[in-house]
């Protein structure tokens, strides 16, 4: 018998584990493309939102009760870091309030708890959405510098009907004002009024009315560090994550340690 020749039975054998093989492999690669799908949608949607809420603050004459604080250069930008740094650190008290098994951070069902508190009514897609797109390090969790950028995220979406109400039940006085300087801060670096922020809007944010202009080489990188999807923007969501990290705002930052 030849032995280059393989049984006919083997052979059809083979030709059926492939066949198998290269569906189950499809299934897969199939289920991958779909979740990664999925993900994608769930930024999509959150920032797109955001964008038109962005543009629609804008064109009010006033975006809440106080009045419009313009930015006029990136160093009075800078100048408020310190005050804007203290104040939302304020909110450390309301988190541990909300972790509560003390673990250092939020799950699920502890952030559904914190907005019944504050009666933020969220369908399921905007809660899922939401806690996806916060959710960074893809914990499972929502760390303090992500708890920072969602309820952040919430006070703009419920503006101006609810938000005012929402930030007195956190217990913080001083961080309605907060919150709005954050936003009057993207406004500034907004410079074409479209939502988000590109590449452009940035170099001109960084270097008009400053006497100490910021080398483009230097700006772009801050840009690239920012925009995390990679798709030449950078939505109200990825800002606020790059914001917290500028004023030195970590996600351990703090972090109460359990006596022994």
């Amino acid at each position: 018998m030849d032995r280059s020749t393989s049984p006919p039975g083997r052979s059809h054998s083979c030709t059926s584990l492939k066949s198998i093989g290269n569906k189950v492999g499809s299934m897969f690669c199939c289920c991958g493309c779909s979740s990664i799908t999925s993900n994608a949608n769930k930024y999509r949607r959150l920032d797109a939102k955001l964008a038109r809420k962005i543009i629609e603050l804008r064109q009010q004459p006033s975006s809440s009760g106080h009045k419009n604080k313009k930015f006029r250069s990136i160093n009075s930008v800078i100048l408020k870091f310190p005050q804007l740094k203290e104040q939302v650190k304020n909110l450390r008290g309301v988190f541990e309030h909300y972790d509560e098994d003390s673990n250092g951070s939020i799950d699920r069902e502890e952030l559904k708890k914190c907005l019944e508190e504050l009666q933020v009514n969220l369908t399921e897609q905007e809660f899922d959405d939401l806690f996806y797109s916060c959710d960074v390090d893809r914990s499972g969790h929502i760390q303090f510098n992500e708890f920072i950028v969602l309820l952040c995220l919430i006070y703009l979406l419920t503006k101006p009907s609810s938000s005012t109400e929402i930030v007195s039940r956190m217990g913080s006085p001083h961080l309605e004002s907060t919150f709005d300087q954050i936003v009057q801060v993207f406004f500034y670096m907004d410079k074409n009024g479209d939502g988000k922020l590109n590449k452009k809007d940035m170099v001109v944010a960084f270097t008009e009315t400053s006497s100490e202009r910021s080398p483009s080489h230097v700006t772009k990188t801050r840009f690239m560090e920012m925009d995390k999807d990679k798709d030449g923007n950078v939505s109200f969501r990825e800002f606020l994550f790059g914001l917290t990290s500028w004023l030195g705002i970590d996600s351990d930052e703090e972090t109460p340690v359990a006596d022994e």
